[in-house]
């Protein structure tokens, strides 16, 4: 077996462990951060689970022996998938939404994982310089959905425009929520999206990006851009301005409270004129640090298993 490449299968299902979410093959082929054959790499599998390494359940590997969790994966994808049934005909709803030019859905959902309490994650691609209008008209639309008690369908925790499709941070984290977004809406948009961070490449060269699911049909959205044409203009561009001074502000008093969402992660929002975003302290920072620890922390395990075996091939020589 390739040590280098089984430093790269670690890197894989050791992300994937932060979460208790045991891959296929063919996943681990897709979020390897290096090209190889399948074939390589299904025979390095093979004997990193004979060697005690990996422990592969039904046909999900995993750093724990733990079965239940394939049982645990296998009911969160039978719901994921009926889930994602909902997400598609939402996307189309929120693409007909003022100033939106993209959609996509994220969070865990986009990786076919869904429990009890899951929430259908969206990412939110607006036109120039009217992020914050369409951001508002949105949430407004959010906050009736409570009282039907569909808010959980509408979490768009993440917006960008136009002008900012590149990722600030490049990091492990954001390239995997980069590689399993699924583009929804808005073709040409989600293209020039992905192209923007084609840097997400290096972390994941195996990996192939997808196209929209609904195309834009000609004439579709004429309340949608009749609704633009009143915004298109100075006030338009000093309302976007208010909204953004508006919700920094308000997000901000929720930081300083420490808040927590029904997640139980602390609130804070990353604003600008081209973006709004999770602020990263309260939730990738956490998850890169308990990668970077789970990492070293198995390294060292590995290294165990590797002088274990090493003298036990050494005393079967001497024994010969």
């Amino acid at each position: 077996m390739s040590a280098a490449l089984g430093d790269h299968i670690l890197k894989v299902v050791a992300y994937f462990d932060l979460f208790n979410y045991p891959v296929t093959k063919e996943e681990i082929h897709f979020f390897l951060h290096r090209t190889v054959k399948k074939h390589q790499l299904y025979r390095d599998l093979e004997e990193l689970t004979l060697n005690g390494y990996l422990f592969c359940e039904r046909e999900f590997y995993s750093l724990k022996n733990d079965p239940s969790l394939a049982e645990k994966r296998i009911r969160a994808n039978e719901k994921a998938r009926t889930l994602l049934t909902t997400a598609h005909k939402l996307s189309k709803f929120l693409f007909a939404f003022p100033f939106v030019r993209g959609v996509g859905i994220s969070g865990s959902l986009s990786k076919y994982f869904a429990d009890e309490k899951a929430d259908i994650d969206y990412f939110i691609i607006t036109h120039r310089n009217k992020l914050w209008i369409s951001r508002t008209i949105l949430h407004a639309f959010k906050k009736l959905s409570f009282i039907t008690g569909h808010q959980h369908w509408f979490c768009m925790n993440y917006f960008v425009d136009e002008d900012a499709l590149c990722i600030e941070e490049k990091n492990i984290f954001t390239a995997t929520e980069l590689v399993t977004l699924m583009p929804m809406c808005g073709t040409s948009t989600m293209e020039s999206f992905f192209r923007a961070n084609d840097w997400s490449d290096h972390y994941f060269p195996n990996h192939v990006t997808k196209p929209a699911m609904h195309p834009t049909v000609a004439g579709q959205y004429n309340f949608k851009r009749l609704l633009e044409s009143i915004f298109n203009n100075r006030w338009g561009d000093r309302l976007d301005d208010y909204f953004m001074r508006l919700t920094s502000r308000r997000w901000l008093e929720k930081e300083e409270k420490n808040k927590l969402n029904i997640k139980g992660n602390r609130m804070g929002l990353k604003t600008g004129k081209h973006f709004s975003k999770p602020k990263p302290a309260f939730f990738q920072e956490k998850i890169l640090s308990r990668y970077n620890n789970k990492l070293n922390e198995y390294q060292k395990r590995w290294e165990e298993l590797d002088l274990q075996q090493n003298q036990c091939l050494f005393r079967k020589e001497i024994m010969k």
